[in-house]
């Protein structure tokens, strides 16, 4: 078993304990996951990197409770999502999980201040006024909540995406290439976001991402290679990122 980071249950927002997954069976089967164990501690920020096909995706939707696994333990601070009924996973993800996609996932006929408050609405849930003006202050949103998607930007829209998934207060947020849509000025502004959520609100953020520039806004980069955990990084920087990532990808490629 691989393990990166292990910690004590006490201050982990999010964990993954052997776990496997496979898709297909016989000679098409293919192993996403390879007996992985991870710990995510609260209050910080860690990217996942690797090369196309590593698993980088499986294992944050395997975390997130949007993918079941064949063995293993995953767990979301207390809770074991592994024993979890299907509504019990749902009302797990609503409560207590934030998502933030490349492709923004917002509903068309909604306002930015009512896709902010959906997944509240659908708990049955107000939102607390001065976390909402809050968070809104904090995404620069103020004077946009009235608009619909069609009329904001690529990068107000993610802004409005990353604004409903803190609305909640969730114990860890999980963005999928968060800024693959985005031009580089609108992917600063949305990493910058994530970097001061952490920072100022005490959130958790997991991010897989392909870039090297938007993995060092992390304090923590691990780095899978056929399925395995098999490096990471405390407090990168692009440079370094971006040079393990040339390892990895020599390393698929039959190079040493």
């Amino acid at each position: 078993m691989t393990t990166v980071a292990s910690a004590t249950v006490t201050g982990l927002a999010a964990r993954a304990v052997g776990v496997s997954r496979r898709y297909g069976t016989g000679a098409t089967a293919v192993t996403a996951l390879d007996d992985i164990s991870v710990d995510i501690r609260r209050g910080r920020f860690t990217a996942i990197m690797g090369p196309s096909g590593s698993g980088k995706s499986t294992l944050m939707h395997a975390l997130a409770g949007l993918d079941t696994v064949d063995s293993g333990e995953v767990w979301i601070g207390e809770t074991r999502l592994t024993t979890l009924s299907d509504r019990g996973l749902a009302d797990l993800r609503r409560d207590r999980v934030g998502f933030v996609f490349q492709q923004f996932n917002l509903l068309p006929t909604l306002s930015a201040e009512e896709n902010i408050t959906l997944p509240l609405a659908i708990a049955k849930r107000r939102p607390d006024a001065a976390w909402f003006d809050r968070v809104v202050s904090a995404v620069g949103l103020a004077d946009r909540l009235t608009h619909r998607p069609s009329e904001l930007s690529g990068g107000q829209q993610q802004r409005v995406a990353c604004a409903r998934a803190l609305l909640p207060k969730p114990d860890v947020i999980f963005a999928d290439e968060p800024t693959g849509n985005l031009d580089s000025r609108s992917s600063g502004e949305i990493l910058r976001f994530l970097r001061q959520s952490v920072d100022e609100f005490g959130q958790t953020i997991v991010m897989v991402t392909h870039d090297a520039n938007a993995a060092a806004y992390a304090d923590r980069v691990v780095f899978l290679l056929d399925g395995k955990l098999v490096h990471e990084v405390l407090e990168p920087d692009a440079d370094e990122v971006l040079d393990t990532m040339k390892r990895l990808d020599s390393f698929e490629g039959g190079g040493s």
